[in-house]
């Protein structure tokens, strides 16, 4: 799908902000409502918008740790790491899954209520026997740019 100026000021303005309405979407965009209602639909329905989503304190959920776990698997068959993949990102303490390329396989962001939990969570990944190798991080604090860079305008 081809992006105009229009398109990729409404991403902009969306990902800063999920929660503009769609009368100041197209206030700030400089076109009618009904324009503006029209792009974001279509911006969906293409795939570009992929969701809203809310930001939530973890410690609000409990949540007392987090950590990256790096895994190594112990075979490269396509189906098999689709399937662990899949299988992983459906444990509840894993909230991301990273495919990668080099000496590891998958990176893990996950979350814990404390470091007992976070070490049943790591024996849980382990316990695969797609697994050969892990390594666990504690994450102290992050930040991340709500904000995709847009490459097609460069």
């Amino acid at each position: 799908m081809k992006l105009d100026r229009i398109d990729c000021g409404l991403l902009e303005m969306l990902q800063q902000d999920a929660r503009l309405s769609n009368k100041e979407l197209a206030r700030r965009s400089g076109i009618s409502a009904s324009t503006c209602l029209e792009r974001v639909r279509r911006l969906s329905e293409a795939g570009v918008l992929s969701g809203f989503h809310a930001e939530v304190s973890p410690r609000a959920l409990g949540i007392g740790v987090e950590a990256m776990i790096s895994v190594r698997h112990s075979q490269h068959h396509r189906l098999a790491l689709d399937t662990v993949r899949q299988q992983l990102l459906e444990m509840p303490a894993v909230t991301q899954v990273f495919l990668l390329a080099g000496p590891l396989d998958v990176l893990l962001h996950v979350t814990a209520r404390d470091v007992d939990h976070l070490r049943q969570v790591c024996e849980q990944i382990t316990a695969r026997r797609e697994v050969a190798h892990i390594e666990t991080s504690l994450v102290f604090g992050h930040a991340r740019s709500h904000v995709l860079p847009n490459y097609q305008q460069t």
